[in-house]
C-alpha cells in the first residue's frame, strides 16, 4: 500500500521524472535537501514556503541527482554530504562519508549503506527513528518501487548484494526513491507471470493512482519485498515463473537483463 507522506517528508517533481527530496527537523528546523537535480523546483518550494535549507545529501554522482548542489550551495552557503567514494565526480564535498559512518542529517542520526551497482561509489542513508514508528531510507538510483536501478558501474553480484543488504532494514521502514517509474516497473513485473499473493493488490493501487496522475512514492519496504521481484531473486516462484534453474544472481541477472530490454 502506498504510504502516507509524512508531515517532516516533502517530496519535489524535478526533470522529466526525478523526486527531490526534503527532510524537515520541526524541533530544530532543520531542513535538509536530498539529491537535487535541478535547483529550480527547490528554490521555488523554499521561497513559496520562506524556508532555507541547513545541507545537501547526495546518494551519487549522476547529474539528475546533484546539479543543483552549485546554485543551493552558492546562495545558502550550506554543507554538502556525499559518498567519499564519488568525490572525484561530485565537487565542493563538505562532508565526505563512507559505509558504517553514523552521521547526522536535519538533526536525525543516519547510517550510510554501501549500495554499488547503479554507480561504484552509490549510498543509502538509512534514518532509523525521524518519523516515528517507521524510518527512513533515501536510496537514491539502488531501489525503485517494483524495480531497481540499471547496473551501469557496477556487477550483478554488487547491485543483487547491495538490494539485499536494503531488504535487511526493517518492513516500516519507508523508501525514498529518486524517480517515479513504478507504473513502468508495474507492466514489467506483470508481464513476468509471478503471483506472490499481494502483488495483485499492488498493481491495481498503483494503476489507481497512475490514471489520477498521483505519486506513487514513498513506499513502505515491507511491500516492496512482498511485491518486487528483484528483491527476491531467491524466491523459488520467481525463479520457476522465469523458467531459470540457476542461482541467485543469475535470477537477478536475467531479471534486469529483462527490464533493460522491456
Amino acid at each position: 500500500m502506498l504510504a502516507l507522506l509524512p508531515k517532516q517528508l516533502i517530496r519535489i517533481s524535478a526533470l522529466d521524472d526525478n523526486y527531490i527530496w526534503l527532510l524537515h527537523n520541526p524541533s530544530s528546523q532543520s531542513l535538509a535537501v536530498i539529491d537535487p537535480g535541478d535547483p529550480e523546483p527547490v528554490l521555488a518550494w523554499l521561497d513559496a514556503h520562506n524556508r532555507t535549507p541547513t545541507e545537501i545529501i547526495n546518494t551519487h554522482h549522476h547529474g539528475d541527482h546533484i546539479n543543483g548542489n552549485a546554485a543551493l550551495m552558492a546562495r545558502f552557503n550550506i554543507p554538502l554530504t556525499a559518498p567519499a567514494s564519488e568525490s572525484a565526480r561530485i565537487s565542493n564535498i563538505t562532508h565526505a562519508v563512507k559505509a558504517g559512518d553514523r552521521i547526522s542529517i536535519a538533526d536525525y542520526t543516519a547510517e550510510v549503506i554501501a549500495t554499488p551497482g547503479h554507480t561504484s561509489g552509490h549510498v543509502a542513508f538509512y534514518l532509523p527513528d525521524c518519523l516515528g514508528t517507521h524510518g527512513i531510507a533515501f536510496v537514491g538510483d539502488t531501489l525503485f518501487a517494483l524495480g531497481c536501478g540499471r547496473v551501469f558501474e557496477g556487477s550483478m553480484q554488487e547491485m543483487w548484494e547491495s538490494l539485499k543488504t536494503l531488504r535487511a532494514l526493517p518492513d516500516d521502514t519507508l523508501i525514498a526513491c529518486g524517480h517515479e517509474y513504478t507504473a513502468n516497473n508495474a507492466r514489467y513485473v506483470k508481464h513476468l507471470g509471478w503471483n506472490p499473493p499481494a502483488l495483485a493488490a499492488r498493481l491495481a493501487e498503483i494503476d489507481a493512482l497512475t490514471q489520477k496522475g498521483e505519486a506513487t512514492l514513498p513506499v513502505r519496504l515491507g511491500d516492496e519485498k512482498a511485491t518486487n521481484p528483484f528483491l527476491n531473486a531467491d524466491d523459488a516462484d520467481l525463479a520457476s515463473a522465469l523458467n531459470c534453474t540457476g542461482t541467485p544472481i543469475e535470477v537477478f541477472t536475467q531479471l534486469r537483463q529483462g527490464k533493460d530490454q522491456f
